[in-house]
């Protein structure tokens, strides 16, 4: 099941990024060269107290709106009370209690759900100035809290209080032989059709008009094949085209969608083929690891001869390269054409994920690579490959050890890889391969 949503609101610049990246460890924004695949994440899943929980930094949603800063605040906490399970509503003890606070405090009390007050920029919370108690007026009822959310004091008692709220809340121990499936794709690309098809209720609304799906919804079934989670989520639009904060935060549950979830059925309308849209959200599920269903909807709606599967099939790998691991297949969530076939896929793709190799199978891959192509060479001096291991699954990850990192180039690399799907399979599935100098710590 989803993670309990904490989303943090509040005026700009009151600390709320600051606070998002102090609890998450890092800086968020993920950045890769790859074209088509870098997302802005305002999301973390974090973990307090043995409870995973969603932090949602409400603060970058309306970052390139021209509307007037109290709409702003507004908006956002309306997003939070729509959206989350718990509330921190952060201000700025060097402000004081503003009228915007005012007024959010109104619109968060009105909501009926749980909200945090905590009081930023409070240097040392043993010593509160007399600024603080002035918040009390507020009248928010889990706090204040005295924050510094640059040095993390204070931080420790509102994710206590977070679990708190929270209690004995969460609904069902997560079953680890559900698979969780995220059907992602462009808006009205079918994807609704596809889940209400494959549950065999309606239980997603269906429309034709573009991102009729504001949120990411799940629907748990069994049946002969196994158990399933299917995660219907908003259509992921081009980013300039998302021009209000709600159509934003669907964006932002997409991928929230797609970190979740096991197996991803990436959608593709069969009238448009592959758009530079649908290349940027099957980058979303390539980049994060998951393994992959390329599936080509409204297959019923087009002219077809005796190689209309094949060229499209070309296309659709001509034009997402880097998947050419991930099975297409061509449906119809409308008619049910083929649709009972994607749960043996997703069944075995997900297996392919989870494949782990033996270290003496993978050195006897190895050698047999090396012995058929040799590593390349750079001024007289040669790579040498030592030894690979696996450390990991879901996508499979390989540590490789050699006497040089930048002689591996990326064509021999991708050979190596290669040589990993011919010899073991991984179909419909990412390889992370990782280099390492001998002696390099692993950390």
């Amino acid at each position: 099941m989803a993670n309990p949503i904490v989303a943090i609101v509040g005026r700009p610049n009151v600390g709320k990024s600051t606070f998002f990246n102090k609890l998450s460890g890092q800086r968020i924004s993920i950045v890769d060269d790859t074209p088509g695949v870098t997302r802005d994440r305002i999301y973390f899943e974090t973990e307090w107290g043995g409870r995973k929980l969603t932090l949602v930094d409400t603060g970058g949603i309306e970052k390139n709106s021209d509307n007037l800063i109290l709409k702003h605040i507004v908006t956002q906490a309306q997003i939070a009370i729509d959206t989350a399970d718990v509330i921190v509503f952060m201000t700025d003890v060097r402000t004081g209690v503003t009228a915007d606070d005012k007024e959010v405090a109104r619109l968060l009390k009105r909501s009926g759900k749980p909200v945090i007050l905590a009081v930023n920029k409070i240097d040392s919370v043993g010593n509160l100035p007399p600024e603080f108690y002035e918040f009390y007026e507020l009248g928010i009822k889990y706090g204040p809290f005295a924050l510094s959310s640059v040095h993390g004091t204070g931080s420790g008692d509102i994710l206590d209080q977070v679990l708190e709220i929270l209690g004995d809340s969460e609904t069902e121990e997560e079953d680890d032989d559900v698979i969780n499936v995220a059907v992602i794709g462009k808006p009205n690309a079918g994807k609704s059709s596809l889940v209400n098809r494959l549950i065999g209720e309606n239980r997603v609304i269906v429309s034709d008009v573009a991102g009729t799906t504001r949120d990411a919804i799940d629907s748990r079934m069994e049946n002969e094949y196994g158990k399933y989670n299917f995660i219907d989520t908003a259509g992921i639009r081009r980013q300039s085209k998302i021009e209000d904060a709600i159509e934003r935060y669907s964006v932002m549950r997409a991928n929230m969608a797609v970190d979740r979830s096991d197996v991803c059925i990436i959608m593709i309308d069969a009238q448009e083929m592959v758009t530079a849209q649908d290349e940027r959200i099957a980058g979303i599920a390539h980049e994060s690891g998951k393994a992959c269903i390329i599936a080509v909807n409204k297959w019923d709606l087009p002219e077809k001869d005796n190689t209309s599967t094949s060229e499209a099939t070309k296309k659709v790998y001509d034009a997402l390269s880097y998947m050419t691991y991930a099975p297409v297949m061509f449906i119809s969530a409308k008619t049910g054409q083929r649709v009972d076939k994607l749960f043996e896929q997703i069944n075995y793709v997900n297996l392919q994920s989870n494949t782990r190799i033996s270290t003496g199978m993978l050195n006897d891959m190895l050698n047999d690579a090396t012995t058929r192509v040799q590593p390349p060479s750079d001024k007289g001096r040669r790579l040498k490959i030592y030894y690979m291991t696996q450390i990991g699954v879901k996508p499979p990850t390989f540590v490789i050890f050699c006497n040089s990192e930048e002689l591996f180039h990326f064509s021999y690399r991708r050979y190596i890889e290669n040589c990993l799907r011919t010899t073991f399979g991984f179909r419909g599935t990412p390889i992370k391969l990782i280099i390492r100098e001998k002696g390099e710590k692993n950390s």
